[in-house]
C-alpha cells in the first residue's frame, strides 16, 4: 500500500520579536514533528519597525529560534529578507511552495485589524494560514 504524502510537507514559520511568535514555537514544533514537515523559519527586516529594523538583530532572532528547534530534534532552514512583512511572507511561501504558514497573533480580532500582519498574510497567502492566538 502506498504511503500517503504528508498533508503539510513544507511549513513556513514567520517570526518576529513578539511574544506571540515565541508562544507559537511549541505549536509549530508539534505540527512539524507529527507531519514530518520541512520547516523554514522566516524573519523580515522591516525598516519601519523599530524591533525588526536591525539586520543583525533579526539574524540573532533566527539563530535562537533555529537552536530551539534543533535542540528538540527538528532541523530547519532559515530565511532572512527585507521588506514589508506580509508581502515578503506571501512571496516566500509561494517560492518555497509552502503547504502551510503558521504564525502567532497578539489576540486581536482579525476582522477589525486589517492592518495587522496576520490579517494581511491571510489575504495574500498562496496556502492555508494557521494563526495561533
Amino acid at each position: 500500500m502506498p504511503v500517503a504524502a504528508a498533508l503539510f510537507s513544507t511549513v513556513l514559520f514567520p517570526l518576529d520579536q513578539s511574544r506571540a511568535a515565541l508562544d507559537t514555537i511549541a505549536t509549530v514544533l508539534k505540527l512539524v514533528q507529527e507531519h514530518q514537515s520541512r520547516l523554514l523559519l522566516l524573519s523580515v527586516v522591516d525598516p519601519e519597525s523599530s524591533a525588526m529594523a536591525d539586520a543583525d538583530h533579526v539574524a540573532q532572532l533566527l539563530q535562537k529560534a533555529q537552536d530551539t528547534f534543533t535542540q528538540a530534534g527538528v532541523s530547519c532552514e532559515v530565511i532572512e529578507r527585507a521588506g514589508k512583512p506580509a508581502f515578503v511572507i506571501g512571496d516566500v511561501a509561494d517560492e518555497i511552495e509552502a503547504d502551510l504558514i503558521v504564525m502567532g497573533t497578539r489576540g486581536v480580532n482579525l476582522d477589525e485589524a486589517q492592518s495587522s500582519t496576520a490579517a494581511r498574510v491571510i489575504q495574500l497567502a498562496p496556502c492555508p494560514v494557521l494563526v495561533v492566538p
